[in-house]
C-alpha cells in the first residue's frame, strides 16, 4: 500500500476522525491532518482535537506551530508532502483526514506553491474594508483561495495578497500548475442535514462545558491579540469577542451555533465542487457500525 493514499473526509460534526482511526487500526496507518486550525498547539478544544481518539495510532500535522501564527497553503503542501513520504517510506498506509477541502484537494492536486510574501501597501488599501466587500475583491480574481474559510476580514486580505502576488509575479504562478497524485481513494462520512445540525448543537455544548472560553482566555493572557484569535474565525473568533466584552455570553453562543451550521453547508458545497471537478468521492454512512465502516473502505481499496 506504499503508493496509495486513503482520504477520510466530511462535514464538521460527521465524526471523521473517529472513522479514520478505525481504519487506520485495520489497514496498519497513520493520520494525516487536513485541518486549517489544528496546526495549532494550544487550540485544542475549539478546534476539536480529540487527542485522546487517536490512542496509539500516529498522527501528523497537529500541534505544528503556535497559537497567533498564521499558518497557509503553502505551508499546508510543503508539510503534507514530508509527512506522506515519511508514511509511505515505512509502507503503511496514508489517511488524509479533515474538513478543509481547499487542504485536500490541492494536495491531491498535486497543487504546489511559491511563498507569497506580505504586501504591507495593499493591506494598508484594504484596511477598513468590510468582509462583505473584501468577499467580493476576491471572488472577481481567479481565487485558488479557499472561501469556506475566509470569515474575518484578516483571512480575506490575506487572500487577496496573495492571488495579486500572482496575478504580479505570472511565471512564479506556473508552479501552481497541478501535477494529480495517483492511486488516491476519497470517501466521504455522509451525514444527513438533521442529524448534523443535532451534533453541532450537543458539541458546542459539550465544548463549552470542557472549558473552551477557558482555553481562548488563556490564550489571550499568553500574549496572542485579541485580534489574531479572531482571524481563526468559528469558536475563536466568538469567544473572543465575548471576552473583550463585544457581546453577551447568549449573543456569542447563539452567533456561533449559526455560523458552524453555515461553515458546515460551505463544506458541502466545497465537497460538491470537487465532484463535480471530477473526484470520486465515496460517500459512506456517518451512523453503521465500525466493522461495517472498515470492511466497505477495505472493498474501495
Amino acid at each position: 500500500m506504499s503508493n496509495r493514499l486513503l482520504v477520510i473526509t466530511g462535514p464538521t460534526a460527521s465524526g471523521k476522525t473517529s472513522r479514520a482511526v478505525d481504519v487506520a487500526k485495520a489497514l496498519d496507518g497513520e493520520i494525516i491532518s487536513a485541518d486549517s486550525r489544528q496546526v495549532y498547539r494550544g487550540m485544542d478544544i475549539g478546534t476539536g482535537k480529540d487527542i485522546i481518539e487517536y490512542g496509539d495510532v500516529p498522527y501528523h500535522l497537529i500541534d505544528i506551530c503556535p497559537a497567533g501564527y498564521k499558518y497557509n497553503l503553502y505551508e499546508y503542501l510543503r508539510d503534507f508532502d514530508k509527512a506522506y513520504a515519511f508514511v509511505s517510506g515505512k509502507g503503511r498506509l496514508p489517511i488524509l483526514c479533515g474538513g478543509t477541502g481547499l487542504y485536500i484537494e490541492s494536495a491531491i492536486n498535486g497543487l504546489r506553491l511559491p511563498e507569497v510574501p506580505e504586501n504591507r501597501q495593499l493591506r494598508e488599501s484594504l484596511a477598513g474594508k468590510s468582509l462583505e466587500e473584501l468577499t467580493s475583491i476576491l471572488a472577481s480574481m481567479k481565487a485558488l483561495h479557499n472561501v469556506t474559510d475566509v470569515d474575518s476580514c484578516k483571512r480575506a486580505i490575506r487572500a487577496i495578497e496573495i492571488q495579486s502576488y500572482y496575478i504580479e509575479h505570472p511565471e512564479k504562478a506556473v508552479a501552481t500548475v497541478p501535477s494529480p497524485m495517483e492511486n488516491v481513494t476519497i470517501v466521504g462520512v455522509d451525514i444527513d442535514r438533521d442529524s448534523r445540525r443535532k451534533r453541532i448543537t450537543a458539541r458546542l455544548k459539550s465544548r463549552v462545558d470542557e472549558g473552551m472560553i477557558d482555553e481562548v482566555r488563556a490564550l489571550l493572557d499568553s500574549g496572542i491579540p485579541a485580534e489574531d484569535l479572531i482571524y481563526y474565525g468559528l469558536e475563536y473568533k466568538f469567544v473572543t469577542s465575548y471576552i473583550v466584552g463585544e457581546m453577551t455570553l447568549d449573543e456569542m453562543l447563539a452567533g456561533l451555533e449559526i455560523a458552524i451550521h453555515q461553515f458546515a453547508k460551505r463544506q458541502m458545497t466545497w465537497f460538491r465542487g470537487m465532484e463535480r471537478r471530477g473526484f470520486t468521492i465515496h460517500w459512506i454512512p456517518w451512523d453503521i457500525s465500525r466493522d461495517e465502516f472498515v470492511g466497505r473502505v477495505k472493498s474501495l481499496l
